[in-house]
């Protein structure tokens, strides 16, 4: 059964039994992202390395350093 039939049985169940509809898939998709970068945010704080533009930062660090395999 595929998400789209799952939520079509869903709602029917709900409208026959008269309780609201359930939100449709995907519909929170947003929201759970920014929850999920705030976490990662949290964690490295709580672990003591910098909240944001770790990537970036590593990112640099390996560009000055020069990729491997090649003569910089």
């Amino acid at each position: 059964m595929s998400i789209t039939q799952q939520y079509l049985l869903d709602t029917y169940r709900a409208r026959q039994r008269g309780e609201l509809d359930p939100p449709a898939p995907g519909a929170h998709d947003w929201q759970v992202v920014r929850e999920l970068r705030d976490h990662r945010r949290f964690r490295a704080v709580v672990a003591g390395r910098p909240a944001r533009g770790r990537t970036r930062q590593a990112l640099s660090r390996w560009l000055r350093r020069g990729r491997p395999g090649t003569a910089s």
